[in-house]
């Protein structure tokens, strides 16, 4: 505890608690601090307005990153017949129907992702309680309840970043790697910020956009001056 307290007080060295960076300059910080041995997982923190208990409040959608997430994304899909065929082809690590809903419920989730062709919402339905608190069921909202399996799974291979907002209001995603160059972080910052702006829900009232965040797996948090991060 000792040596990783005194590897992020070095690390906050030079990075203000109290000022907020434009997107590039908060990015550069990051960079530079993610001195772990493993390639560091970059993560945004969006503070919103919000209050996700009522559902006139309630923010969720889906991000397309233009330069990926840097993560390898296992797929299940949940289909049968011609469908079960396409999502194989598309590149699906797992393909199934019943047989699939017993894997799961035998505790045996070895993929990232859920997606799921509307007929095979009921059998889908009964792992709310194995799906849901991992944030892998699926949602026609965002994309992952489709007869196009093909783009669904291209999407999340390629760079589709789920998003929801937790109690506290705060949106957590992962914009890439530490080995990511700046400018590419810096643009999946914006797109996951206007992501969020854009899934701005009815109820939202005063403030919407309030603190954002951003970090690495090891690193410090560095704060992002908003009207930098969002789109004119």
């Amino acid at each position: 505890m000792a040596k990783l307290g005194k590897r992020l007080a070095a690390a906050r060295e030079g990075i203000s608690r109290d000022e907020a960076y434009s997107v590039d300059a908060a990015v550069k910080h990051v960079k530079t601090n993610a001195k772990a041995k493993f390639d560091e997982t970059v993560e945004l923190a969006i503070n919103l307005g919000v209050d996700p208990r009522h559902a006139d409040q309630m923010v969720r959608g889906v991000c397309h990153l233009p330069h990926g997430t840097g993560r390898t994304v296992r797929v299940a899909v949940f289909a049968r017949g011609p469908k079960a065929d396409e999502a194989t082809k598309a590149g699906a690590d797992v393909v199934g129907a019943e047989d699939l809903m017993e894997q799961i419920l035998a505790g045996n989730i070895n993929f990232d992702k859920v997606i799921a062709t509307p007929d095979m919402m009921p059998i889908v339905g009964r792992l709310g309680k194995v799906l849901g608190p991992r944030g892998m069921m699926p949602n026609p909202k965002v994309g992952t309840v489709t007869m196009d399996v093909t783009k669904a799974i291209e999407a999340s291979k390629g760079g589709a970043v789920e998003f929801r907002a937790e109690k506290a209001g705060i949106v957590h995603a992962g914009v890439g790697k530490a080995s990511f160059t700046e400018a590419a972080l810096s643009e999946n910052v914006r797109a996951l910020v206007d992501a969020v702006m854009k899934a701005k829900p009815t109820g939202a009232k005063g403030t919407y956009l309030k603190r954002i965040g951003i970090s690495s797996t090891m690193g410090p948090g560095v704060k992002i001056d908003s009207s930098d991060a969002v789109s004119a």
